[in-house]
């Protein structure tokens, strides 16, 4: 997983990998996910959890499944904004743990989303980046009332 610490006000912005997240599956459907954190001594599991975020990542992964152009799945969080998405990422050959954004790539924002984010449904980095800054930008504080 992806994180995008802050996003810059001309929409593109550096992420970090976190770590990595596995689906724990039973039959066809997952029960539960893992996740893995860097440590000094290497990636080690560091928690596993269930919630809403397992169905929606899983209906995010068949909707990018069902494109015809190929793509780089990568979880991406934007923590200013408690949000959730599925990168995906145009450049097949990358290396996984490092890169940003590139403004073609796709976001698919995932359940639940902040409000008046539609959930699953794709976003050119471009389009979707700038939208979300505004979010984020704080208002300068004005003077007291009189």
């Amino acid at each position: 997983m992806h994180v995008l610490d802050r996003i810059a006000p001309e929409g593109t912005s550096a992420t970090r990998l976190a770590g990595w997240r596995f689906l724990i599956r039973c039959g066809d459907r997952s029960l539960a996910a893992a996740e893995t954190r860097l440590t000094p001594d290497g990636w080690t599991f560091s928690h596993f959890f269930e919630g809403p975020y397992l169905a929606s990542t899983e209906l995010a992964l068949r909707q990018a499944e069902s494109t015809t152009q190929p793509y780089q799945a990568r979880l991406l969080s934007l923590p200013d904004l408690y949000m959730l998405t599925l990168w995906l990422h145009g450049d097949c050959a990358s290396d996984g743990a490092s890169g940003h954004p590139a403004a073609t790539d796709l976001l698919v924002p995932l359940a639940p989303a902040p409000p008046g984010i539609a959930a699953h449904r794709p976003h050119r980095v471009a389009e979707l980046l700038p939208v979300l800054s505004l979010r984020v930008t704080r208002p300068p504080l004005l003077g007291s009332p009189a």
